[in-house]
């Protein structure tokens, strides 16, 4: 059995791969300005320089995107905790510090946008949101916040932390392109299609420096690729009422466990052939075993969800049906 890796000798054997990934990164990616995806035209004064606060009249946007993508917002917002993260786990050194410098400031486009698009529009309780926004980035966040593995705190480590952000960017991509449709309005849509198109790159790099450390280190990185999945939660689960609005999004067909597992871990999993490979050995294989039954688990939480998405999708239609009846009933006014 090839000796265990030290955190820093994993970074120094990453580094040719990162440096490969950010050339063609640099190659792939398109500068873009976050105003040009604005419509200034519909924006109007607030109460503070003579013009009108918000009313939830104003707003335009469904239920669904509406929560969708104040989630996503907030969920941006974090960005120094993101940073900060990445940071402490990989390296501001070399070709590491270059990647960290750039991702950190291609993310930061994302929030400057979707809060414009949303403060102008009047789609978004601008009090609210800031009063949210405070709070979120108060909270901070870690892949591993309270989490607890067989008694210790989930101890991240590099390949923790490129393992995880690779599931993360890519179920970021597809939340905010799915945000955009459910918007149902083509400069929101248009928006959220340029930020998923930068998540998707995010995800290529994150994938592919991951997929080297299953070859120089596969026992390390099984293990780790167990734990992400095993403990898998969104940046966005610090936010203010996550799980009632995970639900609203979820029903509403933006993100749901079946998305989940076909759309994000499956692909993921089939690009590095975790489940296929027959070269692991040891450790290694036992934590491929033991991933192939979180997948199993993965599919039977899809099949409750449909189930239990089926049942509340009659309920609320019963309901609607029977204040449709009522108004039909009411007297109309003389």
């Amino acid at each position: 059995m090839a000796p265990k890796l030290s955190d820093l000798q994993l970074l120094r054997e990453f580094e040719p791969v990162v440096e490969k990934a950010i050339n063609r990164h640099f190659s792939m990616t398109k500068d873009w300005n976050p105003h040009d995806y604005i419509p200034w035209a519909e924006g109007k004064n607030y109460y503070a320089l003579g013009g009108q606060d918000w009313d939830p009249e104003q707003a335009q946007l469904s239920e669904v995107a509406r929560v969708a993508m104040i989630q996503n917002l907030l969920t941006e917002d974090n960005l120094p905790s993101y940073h900060r993260e990445i940071a402490m786990n990989y390296s501001m050194d070399s070709a590491w510090g270059t990647w960290i410098n750039r991702w950190t400031a291609e993310e930061n486009r994302h929030g400057i946008a979707l809060r414009d698009y949303l403060v102008v529009t009047r789609n978004v309780d601008p009090i609210e949101l800031e009063t949210l926004r405070m709070e979120t980035v108060n909270r901070g966040f870690s892949p591993g916040q309270n989490q607890q593995i067989s008694g210790d705190l989930f101890a991240e480590s590099p390949l923790d932390s490129v393992i995880y952000v690779t599931f993360q960017e890519l179920a970021t991509r597809i939340s905010h392109r799915n945000t955009g449709k459910a918007c149902n309005e083509s400069v929101a849509d248009q928006l959220l299609a340029r930020i998923s198109h930068d998540e998707n790159l995010h995800m290529i790099f994150y994938r592919d420096v991951a997929e080297h450390g299953f070859n120089i280190a596969p026992q390390e990185a099984m293990n780790s690729l167990h734990r992400v999945l095993d403990n898998f939660q969104m940046p966005g689960y610090v936010v203010p009422e996550f799980r009632r609005k995970a639900v609203i999004i979820a029903v509403g067909g933006v993100y749901d466990p079946r998305i989940h597992l076909d759309d994000v871990v499956m692909p993921v999993l089939k690009k590095w052939r975790i489940l296929e490979r027959t070269d692991f050995t040891g450790e290694a294989a036992r934590y491929q075993d033991l991933i192939g039954k979180i997948v199993e688990g993965l599919e039977e939480t899809c099949e409750k969800f449909e189930t239990a998405k089926q049942r509340r999708l009659e309920r609320e239609a019963k309901v609607a049906e029977k204040k449709a009846a009522k108004k039909v009933l009411e007297p109309s006014a003389s």
